[in-house]
C-alpha cells in the first residue's frame, strides 16, 4: 500500500509509533519506538535500540501494527503490516542508518542494533471521539497543550 502525504507528514512530525506484535505464548505485546521514520512509499521503520521482546516477536511471527498519533490533535494513522528485520551490514540497515543521521534523531546511532522495517499493507485514520462531538483541531490542541504544560 502507498503511504499517502498526510500519512507521511504525520509520521514524520511525531516519530512515536506504538507497536503491536504477538508474543509466542499468544499475548499481545505493545511497545513505543521514538524513532519511527518513513523508509519509503510502502513502508515505515524504527531504529531498534533496546526491544528485545519486540524483535524476537517478530522473527517468529512478522505481523504487526503500528499506530502513529498527534497527541495534541487527536489525530494519526493505523498501519498494519509485515515486518522484516535488518541486521548491522545488510543494506536496509544502512540506509535505515542513514535516514536517522538525516532527520537528526539524538541518539548515538552505534547503539542502533537493528532496524526494522514494516512492509505497509494496510492503513486508516486514527481519529477522537471529540470531533464527533464538534470538537476542532484548535479546540483540541489549545486544550491538550494546557494539559501538557500543567494548566488545566
Amino acid at each position: 500500500m502507498r503511504l499517502t502525504a498526510d500519512m507521511k507528514r504525520v509520521v514524520t512530525e511525531q516519530r512515536l509509533g506504538f507497536y503491536a506484535t504477538v508474543g509466542a505464548d499468544g499475548t499481545p505485546n505493545l511497545s513505543p519506538k521514538g524513532t519511527t521514520f518513513v523508509f519509503g512509499d510502502e513502508s515505515l521503520a524504527f531504529a531498534e535500540i533496546r526491544s528485545p521482546q519486540t524483535v524476537s516477536n517478530l522473527r517468529a511471527n512478522p505481523g504487526i501494527e503500528v499506530n502513529v498519533v498527534d497527541q495534541l490533535i487527536r489525530k494519526g494513522y493505523r498501519f498494519k503490516g509485515v515486518a522484516e528485520v535488518h541486521e548491522a551490514g545488510s543494506p536496509g540497515f544502512e540506509r535505515g542508518l542513514e535516514i536517522a543521521r538525516d532527520r537528526g534523531f539524538g541518539i548515538d546511532l552505534g547503539r542502533i542494533r537493528a532496524i526494522v522495517v514494516v512492509s505497509v499493507q494496510a492503513a486508516a485514520p486514527l481519529v477522537s471521539p471529540a470531533y464527533d462531538e464538534g470538537a476542532t483541531e484548535d479546540e483540541l490542541r489549545a486544550h491538550y497543550r494546557r494539559r501538557l504544560l500543567g494548566e488545566e
